[in-house]
């Protein structure tokens, strides 16, 4: 299903509240929220949220688990032109304070569960956000109800959205070990959308009687992404609060979800569940994923299991999510396209980048640049890292690959050594940054490895001070509190040095070759 005239996530609310306004859009542990109510609460938060001050530009943060709260904050500030900015939960206190320092958020929504640490927090900035506490479930408008409690339900008039405004900032981790702010448009939730229409593909396709499962949170772009797909079409979405594969199968079953986005990991641990089999999963008709790639063996499992098209999607947040795609008819058991990324959607360009910029020719490596009209804004507040991630009009990924004569393309490695952990990124310089703040740390590297379950690993390299010594329980604990938890190390080597270029760089290579023998590529 594909409505052309809704270009922003006003509209989209809106009309659907008009065209059907009791079709469920959202269910959440067993909370059902109509679009009709959606478009009426977000009228009244969006009302609140102007009285508070959150007008075009204003930065709103959300620090919570998924809920049908989250939602209505989002489509609250697309009405008013305010800037959504969600939080990582499993953020430490400190991560989640650099990104309320660097966003400048002047409002802050956050469950309960976080809100004494969102407070202390919140005490050591500049300038103090205003804290919205979330209702439990339990509670009966102590918080976000009374809020926006007595605001007016009616459409407002004060503010119309494009789909040039930006809607939402996402924070990915930085090269340096400093996330920075993608500042996302409302063109980023529709333009793959309308390109897929306009060319009749079914890559991403919506029926009138979907359910959705939202399994990825909506602080990833994926995430936010799938669930606009599933409002733009008018479908029911199921939300989990935080994945647990359980929780997960049994919704399928209980909702009969015909269609979700999820990464490999996560598929993998629905698989993996006792007693599991193709009846859990008969509504499915179609699964995509992305975030990682997926193996042939866990591909094979899903078709076998789900019985249902599977897809993968590639990209990352500065592409505004999905910029390649390999669609169901392109999982062919044996097919060497299994292990590629897909081909870009009509209307994105892909371009191979070789050493000084030039293009390279099919079968080539070199960096992969994008051309999406879903790209992003830019980073909040970081124009030169705007200018060389979009240098020449070209989106630079990161990820070094290649195209083969049929325009498929090949990740091979990563130029910026991020590593992928169920689809969190994880980069090495913020995990080294930690580490070396422990007293007995004079130098570590990091490095991604593979996992069965996980995809990848982070693994760490430890130069100690002379005279000094650490085992690699005191510095799992040491990193508590500094970075999440899914970015620290799970597994540690003591080494006399490391092994660094003439220029100082480290030499990962170096550290991953022994790990990744007799892997096709250099990612997992």
């Amino acid at each position: 299903m594909h409505y052309p005239h809704l270009r922003t996530a006003a509209d989209t609310v809106a009309f659907h509240a008009a065209r059907h306004p009791e079709r469920v859009a959202l269910i959440c542990e067993g909370r059902e929220v109509t679009y009709e109510r959606l478009h009426r609460e977000s009228n009244r938060s969006a009302r609140a949220l102007l009285d508070a001050g959150a007008g075009p530009g204003s930065r709103v943060a959300y620090l919570g688990k998924e809920s049908e709260d989250y939602y209505e904050v989002f489509f609250a500030c697309a009405k008013t032109g305010a800037v959504l900015v969600p939080i990582n939960w499993r953020l430490t206190a400190p991560e989640v304070e650099h990104i309320l320092r660097d966003s400048g958020a002047g409002l802050l929504f956050v469950e309960r569960e976080y809100a004494d640490a969102a407070d202390r927090i919140s005490g050591e900035l500049p300038a103090r956000p205003t804290l919205v506490a979330l209702d439990g479930p339990e509670e009966r408008g102590a918080g976000f109800r009374a809020w926006k409690a007595g605001q007016p339900e009616d459409d407002l008039d004060t503010h119309t959205a494009t789909p040039d405004d930006p809607i939402a900032q996402i924070y990915t981790s930085g090269t340096t070990g400093l996330p920075k702010g993608v500042v996302l448009a409302h063109r980023s939730f529709f333009a793959i959308r309308d390109l897929l229409a306009e060319h009749g593909l079914d890559w991403i396709d919506w029926r009138p009687d979907d359910v959705s499962l939202i399994s990825i949170p909506g602080f990833h772009v994926a995430g936010i992404w799938w669930a606009m797909q599933a409002f733009n079409a008018g479908v029911t979405s199921v939300a989990m609060r935080m994945f647990a594969a359980h929780d997960a199968v049994r919704l399928i079953r209980e909702h009969g979800v015909t269609t979700t986005c999820a990464v490999p990991a996560m598929l993998q641990m629905m698989l993996s569940e006792a007693g599991v089999g193709p009846a859990d999963f008969a509504s499915l008709r179609k699964v995509t994923y992305g975030g990682s790639p997926i193996s042939e063996t866990l591909m094979l499992q899903c078709v076998e299991v789900f019985r249902c098209e599977v897809g993968q999607l590639y990209g990352l947040t500065e592409s505004g999510n999905t910029a390649l795609c390999l669609p169901p008819a392109d999982h062919v058991p044996g097919s060497t396209r299994l292990r590629s990324a897909g081909r870009p959607y009509p209307g994105v360009e892909v371009m191979i980048a070789g050493e000084g910029g030039a293009a390279l020719g099919p079968g080539e490596i070199g960096e992969i640049c994008l051309r999406t009209p879903a790209v992003m804004v830019g980073y909040w507040g970081m124009k030169e890292a705007t200018d060389e991630t979009l240098a020449d009009g070209w989106l630079h990924t990161g990820d070094a690959g290649y195209v083969d004569e049929d325009g498929y393309v090949y990740v091979c490695d990563r130029i910026k050594d991020t590593v992928i952990v169920a689809g969190e990124n994880v980069y090495p310089a913020e995990v080294e940054n930690a580490l070396c703040t422990h007293p007995a740390v004079a130098e570590a590297a990091v490095i991604g490895v593979p996992d069965e379950r996980w995809g990848e690993a982070v693994r760490a390299f430890v130069v100690l001070r002379p005279g000094r010594a650490a085992k690699p329980r005191e510095l799992k604990l040491h990193l508590q509190g500094l970075i999440a938890d899914y970015k620290s190390p799970s597994g540690y080597e003591f080494i006399d040095h490391v092994p660094r270029n003439p220029s100082g760089k480290i030499l990962r290579r170096e550290l991953r070759e022994r790990f990744w023998a007799g892997h096709d590529r250099q990612v997992n």
